[in-house]
């Protein structure tokens, strides 16, 4: 699926996704600081995405779907380049993945946010239903610790 956005693109042509500059942003994102390129790759390899392009095809955003692609979406890793938002962006990447081919019928979308509680409630996105009955298994240190792995 691909559809004009203004001067930009949004796709979910894999060809697109540029691994390093997903990387870069990531790496310096609040939920995956100092994630390494090889975990990136390989999420984007698992995931259905949707990218941002700019008129020079150079990507600039992105939305990560982790599904089964029968019961259960996952959002995640959404983001706009600083120099690039204000241009409805994250809004078309999310309005394109709830409406993909792949993704219709499921029974339950998750995603988690620390500031962007507006932008996925206009999507219909609710705070979670009986918090005690969810539970999580975290390593937040997970990329600290592979990055201070000695090299050899």
């Amino acid at each position: 699926m691909e559809q004009q956005h203004g001067a930009y693109l949004v796709s979910d042509d894999p060809g697109r996704l540029d691994a390093a500059a997903v990387h870069a942003y990531l790496s310096r994102s609040y939920w995956s600081e100092n994630i390494p390129l090889a975990t990136v790759q390989r999420a984007l390899d698992g995931s259905l995405c949707v990218g941002a392009y700019d008129p020079d095809g150079r990507q600039v955003g992105l939305v990560r779907v982790i599904t089964d692609e029968a019961t259960f979406a996952y959002l995640c890793d959404v983001y706009v380049l600083e120099a690039h938002r204000r241009h409805g962006l994250s809004k078309a990447m999310i309005a394109l993945v709830l409406r993909h081919p792949r993704l219709q019928g499921l029974r339950s979308w998750s995603l988690r946010t620390r500031d962007a509680h507006g932008l996925y409630a206009q999507f219909g996105f609710k705070p979670v239903e009986h918090p005690e009955s969810h539970m999580m298994l975290r390593f937040p240190n997970v990329y600290k610790a592979a990055n201070e792995q000695p090299k050899g």
